[in-house]
């Protein structure tokens, strides 16, 4: 316990599978665009666009960020609320991303045409996706989960890979490269608007809970001097409060693309001018008035 005390939460640590990783990643992405995607698509439609770049970038620096120091550390041993944000980098912002980053004609090579093809459709209809993935955010929760996850290194890296795989599920009907697999923008709302509920519950039960739910975070070492109940607290809040504003600014903005359009369509006072053809056509399908007989 006195070694402990004096432990220092700020020491580097090297996380070299998580660089081999990425630079996997980015050599394998940077192959199929240079190689592969050429030969994939038709004549004259790009291989990637500058979407697909941006968002493959963003996935990366938060694929990076989210598993190595200094959060990956603070989180795994000392405060829950960094291991919270490490999840919520994995399974919300990340995620989507990834889906953007991917063209169709990758995605279309990856999952092929046969089982693998029918295993997606079934596992990213809306109800399976959002079922499977937030039984998993419930799973990834639960005490001894937690208190045996952040002992064993390949627990937990077996969890976020679950927690980031069954998050592309439910991801894949708003940004999927399948664009027959995604809900309609109308539908788009709703779904996002289910997704931001479930999460209330496990962050009220850690911001009202009496006492410390995970023990392995009733450390004597403190980062900020924040307690093991504030750092709980923190946790559900960052859960909470973080995961609904995210969900809440894409439901905000798939409402008014969907509606937004039609109302300024239906309420422009700009109109087209007409053409002399289109003027002349009116005219010759049009009768002329008959003249009364006197």
């Amino acid at each position: 316990m006195l070694a402990a005390t004096f432990a220092n939460p700020w020491r580097f640590q090297a996380n070299p599978e998580v660089y081999l990783l990425v630079v996997f990643l980015i050599g394998a992405f940077v192959y199929s665009v240079r190689v592969i995607g050429p030969r994939a698509v038709g004549p004259g439609q790009p291989v990637v666009t500058g979407t697909n770049i941006g968002c493959f970038t963003g996935a990366m620096v938060l694929l990076f960020a989210a598993s190595t120091w200094p959060i990956h550390q603070i989180g795994e041993d000392y405060l829950y609320s960094a291991h919270m944000l490490q999840h919520m980098m994995l399974s919300y912002f990340m995620p989507p991303l990834v889906l953007l980053a991917t063209p169709t004609w990758l995605a279309r090579l990856l999952v092929g045409t046969g089982r693998t093809w029918r295993i997606v459709v079934f596992m990213t209809k809306p109800v399976v996706a959002a079922v499977v993935f937030n039984v998993m955010v419930m799973v990834t929760h639960i005490p001894p989960v937690v208190n045996a996850s952040v002992q064993s290194a390949p627990l937990h890296y077996s969890l976020h890979l679950l927690l980031v795989l069954t998050a592309l599920l439910m991801w894949m009907p708003v940004v999927g490269p399948f664009l027959e697999l995604r809900l309609s923008d109308a539908a788009k709302p709703v779904y996002l608007f289910l997704q931001s509920i479930v999460p209330t519950v496990p962050a009220g039960w850690l911001t009202f809970a009496e006492g410390v739910v995970y023990s392995h975070y009733n450390e004597p070492v403190r980062v900020w001097g924040i307690s093991p109940t504030d750092d709980q607290q923190l946790a559900g809040a960052i859960m909470k409060i973080g995961g609904s504003i995210f969900l809440w600014t894409l439901v905000v903005f798939y409402f008014f693309r969907r509606f937004a359009t039609n109302w300024k369509e239906e309420n422009s006072y700009r109109r087209k001018p007409l053409t002399f053809d289109e003027v002349k056509s009116e005219f010759d399908s049009t009768q002329a008035p008959s003249e009364k007989v006197r």
